[in-house]
C-alpha cells in the first residue's frame, strides 16, 4: 500500500468537501467572511491598519477559473484574504553579535510538515532590532519558498524568526490553524509546480497570497480536521507495521540465505556426488580445508561440502580501463558498475570505447557469466543472462565457471557475504575488491546437484518476499 498517495487522496477529498458530510445548520463561510471584512473595514477607518493594494471579492461568483466546485456553504478566497503573510531574513553573518542569542531563527530545513519543537540556531535582540528579520508568534503557519524544501510546512510551537526562504502566516481569520495547515499540505505539489523546475526553484510571497483556498464553515473545518487526523493516525499505524514487516522481510531474507549457504535449507542427499569430487575434477591438485569454518568467515558447512577459493571454481578477470594511453581498437559497447545492480542490469545508458583484438577476449561477457563490482558498492553481483555478448570496464570482475557449476548458487553466496560484511573492500579513497582478494576469497561449495536445489529454493522464496515488500 502506497500510504503517501493515500494521505494525498484524503487531503484532496477533504478540501473538496467530500471527506465529511455538510451540515445545513452550520453558519455559511460567506457570512463569516463578510463579518471579518466588516471588522477589517472598521479597523481601516480607525486608522489601525492600512488597506491592501488588492481588494478581495466576497464570494465565489467574483472569481474566475476556480480550481473546482465547492459545496454549498463554502466559498473561495485567497490565502492573502484569510491571513497576514510575512517572509523572514538572514542577519549578516559578518555581524558576530547577531548570532548566539536567545531568539530562535528557523531555516527551511527545520520544517517538519508538522509542529516545530526544535530550532537549533539562535539570533540576538540586536539582530531583531537592526535587520528586517521578523518575530513570528507561536501558532504561525510556515511554508518554505525556495530550493529543495519548497512547499514544506510547519506550525510554530513558540515565537521564532525565519530566514528569507520561509513565509509565515502570523494572523489568520476565517480558517482554523489546522485547516490552513492541511490545505497547504494538500497543495504542496502545486507549490512545487509553481516554483518551476530549475536548480533553485522558488515561489514568492506574492504567489502564495494569490493562491485560492476553499473555505468551509468553521464547524465543518473542525470536523474535517478531526477526520483527517483520525485517518492519518490509522495510516501511520500502517506505516509502522509496514516498516516492521519490511525489516522482518530484510532480516528474514538474510536468515534464509544463511540457512541455504550453510546447508540447512535443503536436506543433503547421500546419493549426490560429493563436492570434493567436483572440485578435484576441476583441479586435480585441490586440497580441502577444515569444514568447520574458514578464517574470518564463520559459516559451518556440512561434511559433504568443501571450502574452496573463488579461484578454484572460477576463471576471472576485470575489464579495460579507458585512459589516454589505450585509445586503439574498434568501438564497442561496454558496461560499468553504474549498469550493474543486485541481480539485474540497467542498460538504458550503454557507452562505447575501443577494444583491440587481444582485449576483446579478456573483456567479453557471455551469457551465464557472474559479474561482481570491484569498486563502488563492492561485491554487488548479477548474472549476465542476455543472448548477446558485451564488454566490461576494469571495475567489474567477470567470473566464468571452470566446470558445469550452478552459477546462480554462487551469486547467492556473494549476496550473503555482502550482507554479513564479509566483502567490504580495501583502500581509502575508493574501496575495492582486488583480483587477488577475489581469487583467494573462500566460498562454501556443495555437491553440484545440491547447488541447483539451493538456487531454485532461494529463487522461489526470495521472489515471494520481494513481491510482498513491493506491495507494502
Amino acid at each position: 500500500m502506497d500510504t503517501k498517495k493515500l494521505r494525498q487522496k484524503i487531503l484532496d477529498l477533504a478540501i473538496r468537501g467530500k471527506l465529511v458530510p455538510q451540515d445545513p445548520n452550520d453558519e455559511p463561510a460567506s457570512v463569516l467572511l463578510e463579518r471579518i471584512r466588516a471588522e477589517k473595514e472598521q479597523l481601516i477607518k480607525e486608522g489601525k491598519i492600512k488597506r491592501s493594494k488588492k481588494s478581495a471579492a466576497s464570494d465565489t461568483s467574483h472569481y474566475e477559473n476556480v480550481p473546482f466546485e465547492v459545496p454549498e456553504g463554502w466559498v473561495w478566497c485567497t490565502l492573502g484574504e484569510i491571513g497576514t503573510w510575512q517572509a523572514g531574513a538572514t542577519p549578516s553573518r559578518v555581524q558576530k553579535d547577531y548570532y548566539g542569542g536567545n531568539i530562535p531563527w528557523l531555516k527551511t530545513g527545520d520544517l517538519t510538515d508538522g509542529y516545530i519543537y526544535d530550532i537549533p540556531e539562535m539570533i540576538t535582540d540586536k539582530a531583531l532590532e537592526e535587520t528586517s528579520v521578523k518575530l513570528n508568534p507561536a501558532g504561525s503557519v510556515l511554508i518554505a519558498m525556495y530550493g529543495a524544501t519548497i512547499g514544506k510546512i510547519g506550525i510554530l510551537t513558540y515565537p521564532a524568526t525565519t530566514n528569507q526562504a520561509c513565509c509565515a502566516c502570523v494572523d489568520y481569520k476565517a480558517v482554523t490553524q489546522k485547516y490552513l495547515f492541511y490545505f497547504l499540505l494538500s497543495h504542496k505539489n502545486e507549490f512545487i509546480r509553481m516554483g518551476g523546475g530549475g536548480a533553485q526553484p522558488n515561489i514568492s510571497k506574492e504567489k502564495i497570497v494569490e493562491t485560492f483556498i476553499p473555505i468551509p464553515p468553521l464547524s465543518e473545518q473542525e470536523r474535517i480536521v478531526n477526520e483527517i487526523e483520525k485517518i492519518f493516525f490509522l495510516v501511520g499505524t500502517i506505516d509502522a507495521d509496514n516498516y516492521k514487516l519490511r525489516r522482518f522481510l530484510t532480516l528474514g531474507k538474510q536468515e534464509i540465505l544463511n540457512l541455504a549457504i550453510t546447508g540447512r535449507l535443503q536436506l543433503q542427499d547421500p546419493s549426490d556426488e560429493p563436492a570434493i569430487t567436483l572440485l578435484k575434477r576441476i583441479n586435480p591438485n585441490y586440497i580441502p580445508a577444515d569444514n568447520r569454518h574458514y578464517e574470518n568467515i564463520e559459516l559451518i558447512i556440512p561434511e559433504t561440502w568443501c571450502w574452496a577459493s573463488v579461484g578454484d571454481v572460477f576463471m576471472h578477470n576485470t575489464g579495460k580501463a579507458l585512459n589516454s594511453s589505450n585509445h586503439n581498437g574498434v568501438m564497442m559497447d561496454y558496461i560499468t558498475t553504474s549498469n550493474l545492480y543486485w541481480d539485474r542490469f540497467d542498460l538504458s545508458i550503454v557507452k562505447q570505447m575501443p577494444f583491440t583484438e587481444t582485449e576483446i577476449e579478456k573483456c567479453t561477457v557471455t551469457k551465464g557469466d557472474l559479474l561482481v563490482c570491484e569498486g563502488g558498492n563492492v561485491g554487488r553481483s548479477a548474472i549476465w543472462n542476455y543472448d548477446y555478448d558485451i564488454k566490461i570496464q576494469n571495475h567489474i570482475h567477470k567470473l566464468r565457471g571452470k566446470d558445469n557449476i550452478c552459477v546462480r548458487y554462487f551469486f547467492y553466496v556473494f549476496m550473503l557475504y555482502k550482507q554479513k560484511n564479509y566483502i567490504g573492500g580495501k583502500g581509502v579513497a575508493i574501496q575495492g575488491l582486488s583480483s587477488r582478494d577475489l581469487h583467494n576469497l573462500p566460498i562454501p561449495v556443495p555437491p553440484l546437484k545440491e547447488q541447483y536445489r539451493i538456487a531454485e529454493a532461494l529463487d522461489n522464496l526470495i521472489a515471494k518476499m520481494d513481491k510482498i515488500t513491493a506491495e507494502l
